[in-house]
């Protein structure tokens, strides 16, 4: 039995791992790298020979764990891929989108590997896609099994708490339980519930590790985060501003309209105040909607769209929707990456004192959006190779909603799960090593390694 981590170096990247027990091969996620370009972008894919895999299994749908997928299928084309039917979904909307965009890079900056895959090979993954529910157990051949049955490998998917339609993957196999979480959250947010994982019988446990270099602050809770950021929303509209908040399509814009939606059930933001959102959001934000009772959520009976109503706006009109006072911006990227929604409108927005910069999730420390958070008011910013450089004159501040659980929280699941052998993956080397350290002192009868990347290692 051995495991293979197949991303390029030992960090948050292209996300892509290999098991191979009981006489099989499957490939857990095939992602794309969020920071690189071109096919420096991809996993190492090289070392699964072609037509040499039996079965894909997907996580969720952000791209750090999908983005690559057809390029993988097309390289397998035997190969079944197995996934949530909110991710089959979701993944859907994110791979058409990735097409577009490395469309437009291809045209901008030349990169001329791009695009990595097509529009119809967008189509042939998800066609290829078989749903899987939560809490049964399946066989590689796509057969549902019984709890009893007999059966040389089968995986079962436990709600990850991270995104919609997120999943644990519980593997069976050579009379062994391997657990990987994917990017697991245990605490409540807005939308999405709590993770549900188990408590016992895991052998080995594959484990993200992302925050594992960022304790939480003392008396922290999302609810008091909650509260925090509702009050600046409504202190920033006080000022006479407005207010910009840079989000992921995926996740935070939907968990962010929640916040939005509850401020307006209780009164605190009236419902007139417009807000903005963008078009890739607008239609994640529908499929939330959509799937809102049939998939492990909170407030099943809230239609996001119908309660906040936001404008929704394309790439094309960015650039003419006006900057006014009392008016949120919810634009995409997160990061504020070049040429996206919230980094175009940042350049009439910034340099206005009256203003409110709002930061949610995470940002790379090079991207326009980390920089600015390490800046003071009267820096010189600039927020990309096409505008002059700019004085950074508005309010910023930075709220955690991050969408993977603490390690303070993954660290006393993995107590009271007590695996015989944890390896240690998605994280940047700190956060590796903090978990390595301290759940190897939790656990002393439990075997703790970091994951290299490119090298086989047995289970």
């Amino acid at each position: 039995m051995q495991f293979t981590n197949h991303t390029r170096r030992a960090e948050i990247g292209a996300n892509c791992y290999s098991l191979e027990a009981a006489g099989k091969r499957i490939v857990l996620d095939c992602g794309m790298h969020p920071r690189l370009e071109g096919l420096e972008a991809l996993p190492e894919l090289e070392a699964l020979p072609d037509d040499s895999v039996d079965a894909v299994i997907l996580s969720h749908a952000h791209q750090d764990h999908l983005g690559a997928m057809p390029v993988l299928m097309r390289r397998h084309p035997r190969a079944p891929l197995f996934a949530t039917d909110a991710t089959r979904q979701v993944g859907d909307v994110m791979l058409h989108n990735s097409v577009n965009v490395m469309l437009r890079i291809r045209e901008e900056q030349g990169v001329t590997s791009y695009p990595l895959f097509t529009h119809r090979e967008a189509d042939n993954t998800i066609k290829r896609c078989q749903p899987v529910p939560l809490h049964q157990r399946w066989s590689l051949e796509g057969e549902r099994l019984g709890f009893k049955e007999e059966s040389p490998f089968s995986f079962e998917f436990f709600d990850a708490g991270h995104i919609l339609g997120s999943a644990g993957v519980l593997i069976r196999a050579e009379g062994k339980t391997i657990f990987y979480t994917g990017d697991v959250n245990f605490e409540d947010q807005t939308i999405s519930a709590a993770a549900r994982f188990p408590k016992e019988g895991v052998d080995i446990l594959v484990l993200e590790t992302t925050r594992g270099d960022s304790p939480l602050a003392p008396g922290f809770t999302r609810a008091c985060e909650v509260t925090r950021f509702s009050q600046a929303i409504l202190e920033g509209l006080a000022r006479g501003g407005s207010i910009l908040v840079p989000v992921f399509a995926l996740g935070k814009t939907q968990e962010l309209l929640g916040i939005f939606a509850e401020m307006q059930r209780v009164g605190e933001l009236a419902k007139g105040i417009p807000i903005y959102i963008g078009g890739l959001s607008a239609k994640l934000t529908e499929l939330y909607d959509k799937l809102a009772g049939q998939t492990c959520r909170l407030e099943p009976c809230l239609q996001l769209l119908d309660t906040v109503a936001p404008f929704v706006v394309g790439g094309a009109d960015i650039e003419t929707i006006p900057v006014k006072p009392g008016r949120i911006y919810a634009f995409t990227s997160g990061m504020m990456t070049e040429n996206t929604l919230s980094n175009l409108f940042a350049t009439r927005f910034i340099s206005d004192p009256a203003n409110s910069l709002y930061f949610v999730g995470y940002a790379d420390p090079e991207s326009p959006g980390g920089k600015i958070r390490h800046l003071n008011p009267g820096d010189p910013v600039r927020l990309d190779s096409r505008h002059k450089e700019q004085t950074l004159a508005c309010r910023v501040e930075t709220f955690n909603f991050s969408a993977h659980a603490s390690r303070e929280s993954i660290r006393a699941w993995v107590n009271e799960v007590k695996p015989k052998k944890i390896v240690l993956v998605h994280g940047d080397a700190p956060a590796l090593e903090w978990f390595r350290e301290t759940l190897a002192t939790d656990l002393p009868g439990t075997e703790v390694v970091v994951s290299v990347p490119g090298v086989p290692l047995d289970l």
